[in-house]
Formats: structure tokens, sequence, C-alpha cells
């Protein structure tokens, strides 16, 4: 089978490469995927360049990249029902902790990673669900409803950020959101009430005033950079749900703003969300995609043998739309 492959860390272009590997066979409780559209997030990006702290080699010989995707099931190991052979189905942590993930023709993997897809969704939609999808649902539900509730959305044009916007409006929230100067109208268009550019000096004062006094909820990408302001916008009570702190992996806390108002954080690594609350995320997702209320834009689309740019524009941000490789 045609797969991307890398062995060593480095650029993209560097290390990337197609080459021929055997088919996998599906052992037992696995399923057998032929692969459509394989999805590269920033995570897969620094894994290959070797960017993650304390990884210091490869933790396998020859790696597949990739955790999310969609495609077909072609055939089932032992204890799996046949009756999965041929349906059309979207990954979770295709290579998380395993040397082969999505980013070729065919990926075995355990049956519960690969999830039936409603009749109404695309296999390009599908293979976003994973990193993405699941991030967004968890980081705005993971509490419970946000019916009534007003919801921070940080970064908004990102690809967590507008899926988090679009839920959130979906499950009955007033969001206000940040991101860049030129994605406010992008931005607005997937639902938000409010948005403000995060480079405003104003910020912390126009949100407190969107919100009526403060936010029940922050979904939050830069928690190192973004704390001092949450302290000051949130409400008492009141839960940061951060899923990520790239600027600042040791930030400084605020401690006594946030004890003062006994401020909640809930940090979320989707590759380890407990099976209940992932269910609950897949349930919460599929619901808003059969509703209509998600709207994902054009993806990103790159053959195998582009699979180096489809990482550099991963690495560069600042993108609309999924970054997928198609087979």
């Amino acid at each position: 089978m045609k797969a991307v492959t890398w062995r060593r860390f480095g650029a993209a272009q560097d290390v990337l490469q197609v080459e021929d590997l055997l088919k996998p066979t599906p052992a037992e409780g696995e399923v057998l995927v032929r692969v459509a559209f394989s999805g590269a997030n920033p995570s897969d990006a620094k894994a290959r360049s070797g960017t993650r702290p304390g990884v210091t080699k490869p933790p396998f010989e020859v790696i597949v990249p990739h955790s999310d995707g969609s495609g077909v099931i072609e055939a089932v190991g032992a204890g799996v029902d046949a009756a999965r052979v041929g349906e059309r189905v979207w990954i979770w942590n295709g290579q998380w902790q395993r040397p082969f993930g999505t980013c070729a023709d065919y990926v075995a993997l355990p049956a519960d990673q690969a999830v039936a897809l409603p009749d109404c969704v695309s296999l390009e939609v599908g293979a976003v669900l994973g990193i993405p999808g699941l991030t967004a649902a968890q980081t705005v539900f993971g509490g419970g409803d946000v019916t009534g509730q007003t919801v921070l959305v940080a970064g908004g044009g990102g690809a967590v950020g507008y899926l988090a916007v679009q839920l959130a409006v979906w499950g009955g929230a007033t969001v206000i959101a940040t991101c860049g100067a030129r994605d406010v109208d992008r931005v607005r268009a997937a639902g938000a009430s409010h948005v403000f550019d995060y480079a405003s000096p104003t910020l912390a004062e126009d949100i407190l005033a969107a919100s009526g006094g403060g936010v029940d909820r922050a979904v939050e990408v830069e928690l190192g950079p973004n704390l001092p302001l949450l302290a000051e916008v949130m409400k008492p009570l009141s839960t940061i749900a951060a899923y990520g702190s790239a600027k600042d992996m040791a930030p400084e806390m605020p401690f006594g703003p946030m004890l003062f108002k006994a401020l909640k954080l809930d940090i979320t690594l989707i590759y380890i969300l407990p099976k209940a609350a992932r269910d609950a995320a897949i349930a919460r997702l599929h619901e808003a995609l059969e509703a209509g209320a998600l709207t994902l834009e054009a993806p990103n689309v790159f053959a195998p043998e582009e699979a180096g740019r489809a990482h550099d524009l991963v690495e560069a941000g600042g993108r609309k739309g999924a970054v997928l490789v198609g087979f």
C-alpha cells in the first residue's frame, strides 16, 4: 500500500516521503479502513519536527503520521461484527502511541476508534472530527449544557475555535469570541454575538460589557498569555476550559484573583479523554451535524506526494479550512 512515512525528526519537506508498505491485517477486535482522507493537525507537525518537550528521538523506527481520518471499513478482525464491512467511518487516535496512523491507503485499528459517519456527513468532514471536533465538543460541553450561559471562545478563527463557536451557539449559549482582525467577519458569520480583535487594548472592558459582567465558561487556546485577562472577565465559580498554551508552556498564575472568584481550570487533552466523556462528545458532534448546526470551510486537500506541503501549511497557521491528505 502507499503510505507517507518519516523516520527522523526534521522539516516536513526533508523527512516525509511516500513508500510502499505491507497492507495491514486487522487483528482481533480491529477493523481495516480503506482511507479516503487523512487529517493533519499541529500535533502531527510537532511530533514530526521533534519539538515536543522531553522527546529526543522518534518513538518508532518507521512512522505513518496523523491521528485523524475517514474512509470505509474493508475488513474486520475476529470479534467484530462483519456487518461493519462497507461502513463509512471517521477515525480518532489513529496514530496515538502507535507507529502507523491514517496517512496511508489503509489503517488497522481498534473497532471503537472507527466511528460510523452519519449519512449526512461527508468523508472530508469526517476527517476533521477527531482532534478539532472532539476538542471543541469537550471544551464547550465538558461541564454540561451551556444553555443560557455566556461562553468566551479564544481563537475563534482557528480549527477548534471555529467549531467551538458554532457548537456553543447550537447549545444555546451567547458566544463572545476573540480572533485576529482578518477573521472577525467569518467568526461573526459562524454565530458569535460579539467578536473582538484579541489585540485590542480594551479587550477586557469589551468582554465585560458584552457579557453583562462576566463569562460563565471560556474555551481557551492560549492559557498562559490569557490568564490575566481571564481572571478579570470570568464570573465567580466559572470554568476555564483550556486545550493549549503553546506561547507559554510554563505560565505564571494570577492565583489571588482566581482564588477569590473560585475559578475552575479544566484542561483537555483529547487523546486521553475517558470513554464516557468521549462518547458524550461524539454524540454532541453527531447531533450538531445532523441538525445542520456545523459548517466546515472547504478543506485544503493534498496528494500523498504533497504531504510536506500539507504539514507546512499546518505549521504556518492562519489558514482557513482543514488540511487533508487524500487517498
